[in-house]
């Protein structure tokens, strides 16, 4: 007679069902906005340095310059990418305060123009005989394709109608000292040694995120939200720092479970105050869709 197939690991099996899912383990994960297409343009620098070391005192400057002006390009582009990544993956947000990207295209234009330049003055026989018309040319060419491989910075802010400013600069600190607690959690948390531990932690900051993210796009939660991001995630990093510190030495189970104990419950508040933000941001919506309800109704608009 056949059986229904049950256990552990079965999709019919009542244990195992439960009301959210469980995140994954790649939930949250993050790509490198800056990958090796940014990252290639530190090259170029390096061979003109060493090409320049023996063209004499006006050469190798120019040379070193040009070389200085295309790290610095390379070093704002990762940077512009990164805030470029971060303004993308709100759904409000303000534009860079620092067009990095545009910045970037300038130093690359100048620094292409200056090492063409440095190939005209070796060619020509004095300084005054170096022609700018080809130095002008690439680079006017590198910052046009530069820019058109990259792309611009975001120029306008995005989804902040209707929001005070005031109160999202005061958001905008508590999470970036929030981020800043998160971060030293990264940092203490490899002294431990134990990449499962290190995967658990990350976990943990993604559901964190979720709620830095709710509070930014409605600044008005930051009220309920301030324990959460201060009080809380302090005492998160210090304990991830007394826990790192033990278990490097000692690889005490107990302190693993005690600590990975911790990192659950504190997960669970955070992802039912998350929750308790969103079901109140629906009941005010609910509301304010009742009340315009009613006022229509009494200029006679009947909605069925």
């Amino acid at each position: 007679m056949a059986k229904r197939f049950g256990g552990k690991y079965s999709p019919h099996d009542s244990d195992s069902s439960t009301d959210q899912p469980a995140r994954g383990q790649f939930d949250g994960a993050r790509v490198e906005p800056a990958g090796a297409r940014a990252n290639i343009l530190f090259i170029p620098a390096v061979p003109l340095v060493f090409l320049s070391l023996n063209d004499g005192a006006i050469g190798m400057t120019i040379g070193l310059v040009a070389a200085g002006l295309l790290t610095g390009a390379a070093f704002l582009l990762r940077e512009g990418l990164r805030a470029e990544a971060a303004y993308n993956a709100r759904r409000t947000a303000r534009r860079p305060a620092i067009p990095r990207k545009i910045f970037s295209s300038v130093l690359t234009g100048l620094g292409a123009g200056l090492a063409s330049y440095r190939s005209e003055f070796l060619d020509a026989a004095t300084v005054s005989e170096a022609s700018l018309i080809a130095p002008v040319l690439f680079g006017t060419a590198a910052a046009v394709l530069h820019s058109v491989s990259f792309g611009l910075d975001p120029m306008s802010d995005k989804g902040m109608e209707g929001i005070d400013t005031f109160q999202q600069d005061r958001v905008a600190r508590v999470v970036e000292d929030a981020e800043a607690h998160l971060t030293e959690m990264t940092d203490a948390i490899k002294r431990a040694g134990d990449r499962r531990i290190e995967a658990r932690v990350e976990r943990f900051q993604e559901t964190a995120r979720d709620l830095f993210r709710t509070v930014e796009e409605d600044p008005r939660d930051l009220a309920g939200a301030r324990k959460y991001l201060t009080v809380y995630l302090q005492g998160a990093r210090d304990a991830t720092v007394k826990f790192s510190d033990v278990y490097a030495r000692t690889r005490d189970a107990q302190s693993l479970q005690n600590y990975s104990s911790l990192l659950d419950d504190l997960e669970q508040n955070f992802s039912a105050r998350t929750r308790k933000m969103l079901l109140d941001d629906r009941s005010d919506l609910t509301v304010e869709i009742d009340v315009l309800r009613e006022r229509l109704q009494r200029e006679g608009v009947r909605l069925d």
